[in-house]
């Protein structure tokens, strides 16, 4: 595990095709119980090296009703980024997630990882991948029949700022999909 911590931390895949020198932001341990597959650091994130450290991280972090302490305990939650370094800026924010490092990585870090009881996918670029072939016709209504996804994968939309749009008008989401949603994590997070 050591091993394959320090080989990502030094990857350099990416190189050339991102605005900064690769600095990959991950968190893993073999005890954890909950996977969080985002899409790619933002641009504060790559600045502080910690995952989620962001106003997306700190709705997101409401939304799972956890303490800071709960959400970084690695031995408890894993975060696995689709892209693990800031990809740039685009012009309506940031550019979608590299597409080497899900490919390269998840797949010799979840054989490693026995005791996942849940993996949150976050976003469409995560659920695209992980749900090929099962996702439906988009996001919104991906999210609303999170339950099909269920007991492996619970789906959300990104917690950005950028969706409080998406928010507002799908307030089902607010009302029907988070309490459920904090209720598993609370179970969860208790055993």
């Amino acid at each position: 595990m050591d091993t394959l911590t320090q080989e990502i931390k030094k990857c350099e895949i990416c190189v050339g095709k991102i605005p900064n020198p690769p600095h990959p932001v991950f968190s893993f341990h073999p005890k954890c119980k909950i996977i969080i597959v985002g899409q790619a650091p933002g641009a504060v994130v790559d600045r502080t090296g910690i995952p989620w450290d962001d106003k997306s991280g700190e709705n997101l972090r409401k939304w799972m009703g956890v303490t800071n302490e709960e959400f970084y305990d690695k031995e408890t939650i894993a975060i696995l980024p689709m892209g693990f370094c800031f990809p740039g800026t685009g012009k309506s924010g940031d550019l979608p997630p590299r597409k080497e490092c899900a490919p390269k990585w998840h797949t010799e870090i979840l054989p490693l990882l026995t005791n996942v009881e849940l993996i949150l996918l976050v976003g469409k670029y995560a659920q695209d991948y992980y749900l090929k072939g099962i996702s439906k016709k988009n996001l919104t209504v991906t999210v609303k029949n999170y339950a099909e996804y269920l007991p492996k994968f619970f789906v959300l939309p990104h917690p950005s700022p950028r969706n409080n749009i998406w928010m507002k008008k799908n307030a089902w989401f607010k009302e029907d999909v988070l309490p459920t949603f904090k209720v598993l994590i609370k179970s969860i997070l208790q055993k």
